[in-house]
């Protein structure tokens, strides 16, 4: 019981999994950091209109130069965000070739096992005797053809017709006469007579 509890399974993730989901996860903090920071803006703009309105233009220039900074900041996360998405997208790639090249290996030794099993010269070797089995096949059958006779054909069809006579021919019947083995009718005068009774 320990040891079915106990026992560690081996999991499935591999490193390159790994190193894919935590590109992910800092791909999509960037994204949520770009949200928040692009809501910031629009209202820091409102704000810098509003103290513009008032009269306060240093201030007002101040905020939009923050903004600008802010700007920038967004332009550098775009960079990071289309840089992460590549390396996931080349790691993705790096294990389908992986897996590929990995096909390839299995294929190629499997076929090395079947060719250490069947040698060239072996493969000649079945080839020859087969060969060799079709000439000395076709060798019997040109002596079979060339020693018969028409007559010889003639007389291996009636033979055959002969044959099949025999097969359709009935036995002879004996020539001792049959047995007359016909029922016996009882006789009308033996048959007792119903009694009749007077009425009364």
């Amino acid at each position: 019981m320990g040891n079915l509890f106990g026992r560690k399974r081996r999991s499935r993730v591999t490193e390159q999994d790994k190193a894919v989901l935590q590109l992910k996860q800092q791909r999509d903090k960037l994204k949520q950091y770009q949200k928040r920071i692009t809501l910031q803006l629009e209202r820091e703009r409102g704000i810098a209109r509003q103290l513009l309105h008032d009269g306060k233009k240093e201030k007002a220039k101040l905020l939009l130069k923050k903004k600008r900074y802010q700007d920038q900041l967004l332009d550098k996360t775009d960079n990071q965000i289309s840089n992460l998405e590549k390396m996931v997208e080349d790691i993705e790639f790096a294990q389908i070739e992986m897996k590929v090249i990995e096909g390839l290996k299995v294929g190629n030794d499997c076929l090395k096992k079947m060719h250490e099993m069947m040698s060239i010269e072996e493969v000649e070797k079945i080839m020859d005797e087969t060969q060799e089995g079709i000439e000395y096949q076709r060798q019997i059958d040109e002596l079979l053809s060339g020693t018969l006779t028409e007559e010889d054909e003639e007389a291996i069809l009636e033979e055959l017709e002969a044959l099949g006579q025999e097969d359709l021919e009935l036995p002879e019947a004996g020539s001792e006469p049959l047995p007359d083995i016909t029922p016996e009718k009882p006789s009308v005068k033996n048959k007792p007579q119903p009694q009749l009774v007077a009425a009364s």
